[in-house]
């Protein structure tokens, strides 16, 4: 901060290299944790037991929108617009597809077998019998039973694993981590990045420690561009993985030629591509084999419940192509 009050924050010609990023982030809090919850044997969890493990794949889920702090100590911060919600829908088809998911995704954004409860309190879908008995009110009492039974079933079959991120330092963090430890699975292994990942953030070391004060006047800052992390997790984190990532655009003019060029720059399998306006009705599936329009089925049914049937016939197809079907 100079003398005026102002916040300046360089930005440099180029993007910040990888090495830099990951040398310069603050550390990742329990990561010695999240290796090991994240490694194939605690995915597989107790596919591993009943010896189906080989027939099973491992799929990491990525969802919600990353922060940027503004404060080393954070009071303040950039968010990125997303819900979870194709996230969380989407673990719930991998799961029924018979996936181990690993989902990583910001905490207090949509969790899978929770996206049809009302938004009101919890607190409203209870009532108390007598001292010792609660019972599920009515007319949630189906809906509740459902996603509790759901949720119990994947967690407890081992087909679904959690871990929760906050800022982009976190997230990219928890993703070089998983991709390494799925590294092993090969093409077994795939990578949905359905998260809102901020394109610009503030070096931990040029950020202010303390809460920025607004006595000093006009906050001015320049962020830099966050390293595209897609290309290495290709190329070095989990090279032989089958990889999934998505473009959201508000013009539709340029959606899929955005999408063709992160298919090519990236080396992504499918790129898929959505407007703002319609993305809960409509994507677009851009592989190198041409481009598929995914619809809605019904105004109840879900877009991510056709789009994760045909991503697993890709992947299926992509196994076999590489010797392992």
């Amino acid at each position: 901060m100079d003398a005026t009050g102002r916040l300046e924050i360089s930005q440099g010609e180029s993007f910040i290299d990888v090495k830099s990023f990951f040398e310069s982030a603050p550390p990742l809090k329990n990561s010695d944790s999240i290796t090991q919850k994240s490694s194939p044997t605690c995915c597989f969890g107790n596919l591993l037991v009943s010896g189906n493990a080989k027939s099973v794949g491992v799929v990491c889920v990525t969802s919600g929108g990353t922060t940027v702090p503004l404060e080393q100590r954070c009071v303040r911060y950039i968010d990125n617009f997303s819900s979870g919600n194709r996230g969380a829908a989407s673990t719930e088809y991998f799961v029924k597809a018979g996936y181990a998911v690993i989902f990583v995704h910001r905490r207090g954004s949509c969790q899978p077998y929770c996206r049809y409860l009302p938004e009101d309190s919890f607190l409203e879908f209870f009532e108390v019998l007598n001292d010792s008995e609660i019972q599920v009110c009515h007319p949630h009492a189906t809906v509740v039973k459902k996603a509790i039974k759901e949720y119990h079933s994947a967690v407890n079959g081992g087909f679904l694993l959690k871990l929760p991120f906050t800022t982009i330092f976190e997230y990219l963090q928890i993703i070089q981590v998983v991709a390494t430890s799925l590294s092993c699975l090969g093409p077994r292994g795939m990578f949905y990045l359905a998260a809102a990942v901020s394109d610009f953030y503030v070096p931990w070391e040029n950020m202010a420690k303390h809460k920025i004060q607004s006595a000093a006047g006009p906050l001015d800052m320049r962020l830099t561009q966050v390293p595209k992390m897609l290309r290495i997790l290709r190329t070095d984190w989990a090279p032989s993985a089958f990889c999934v990532s998505f473009k959201l655009e508000t013009d539709s003019e340029i959606l899929l030629q955005k999408a063709e060029s992160a298919l090519r720059k990236y080396q992504m399998h499918v790129v898929v591509a959505n407007e703002l306006a319609t993305y809960k009705r409509e994507v677009i599936a851009v592989s190198l084999d041409g481009k598929i329009s995914i619809r809605k089925q019904s105004e109840d049914a879900d877009v991510e419940e056709q789009l994760i049937k045909l991503l697993v016939e890709k992947h299926n197809k992509y196994i076999e192509c590489c010797g392992m079907g």
